[in-house]
């Protein structure tokens, strides 16, 4: 494998496909993808704390500097493939298996419609809500940024509430890659957060039901560790 993030991170198998990760909630999103669908892989735990995001071996895989991002020696028509941004991963390996996505056009289409809405939606207002509740920004005397973010975190939680009031999953019975996306987020938002009480956490109990759900899959806990370590 000639990729330049092997000269740091190399493959002890580099016949399988290869996750350059995270434990966040955008990282987790593959490692528990990986694991429900059963695909051989091999994690590489990337430091965000020291950097190694910016690395320049890792900017040779994502320019962009952030995880998660893959390598796979078997991408389309047998050629290796890098790709980032978890949303595109989960599409992308959905496709590559045949699993958790629809093979109907329109529930294809309405899934990345939802995969789509974490990516643009819950992923950055819930990141935001974390840095004005609980880290840096929680030191800023003016609590409107705070109290803006809170707030529309909890509207998109209304909108999942809702999704969810008569489904088990997102879309419907069939737990697919909009559940994937979603997990982490909720997970952490109520939990390395601590933003339960200040997004109102409580009102939402088909949300609720729906984590307690996904967290409970085995796929799922192994999913959340797989570059915890």
């Amino acid at each position: 494998m000639d990729h330049p993030i092997f000269a740091k991170w190399p493959a002890q198998y580099p016949d399988r496909l290869q996750l350059f990760s995270a434990p966040t909630p955008n990282g987790v999103k593959v490692g528990i993808m990986l694991e429900e669908t059963g695909l051989p892989y091999e994690p590489h735990r990337i430091d965000i704390m020291a950097n190694e995001s910016h690395d320049p071996a890792f900017l040779a895989l994502n320019p962009n500097g952030k995880i998660p991002a893959i390598y796979d020696p078997d991408g389309p028509g047998g050629k290796p493939l890098a790709l980032w941004e978890s949303g595109a991963i989960l599409i992308y390996l959905a496709d590559k298996t045949g699993q958790l996505i629809s093979p109907d056009s329109g529930a294809r289409y309405e899934t990345i419609q939802w995969v789509m809405w974490q990516m643009g939606g819950v992923g950055p207002m819930f990141g935001q809500l974390g840095f004005f509740h609980k880290f840096a920004g929680r030191e800023y005397e003016d609590k409107r940024p705070r109290d803006r973010y809170a707030a529309e975190s909890a509207r998109l939680l209304g909108v999942l509430d809702a999704r969810l009031a008569d489904r088990s999953w997102v879309m419907g019975d069939h737990y697919s890659i909009a559940d994937i996306s979603l997990l982490g987020w909720v997970r952490n938002l109520i939990g390395f957060y601590e933003a339960a009480e200040i997004v109102g956490f409580d009102r939402f109990a088909h949300v609720q039901r729906w984590l307690d759900a996904g967290l409970a899959r085995p796929t799922v806990q192994r999913g959340l560790v797989v570059t915890a370590a």
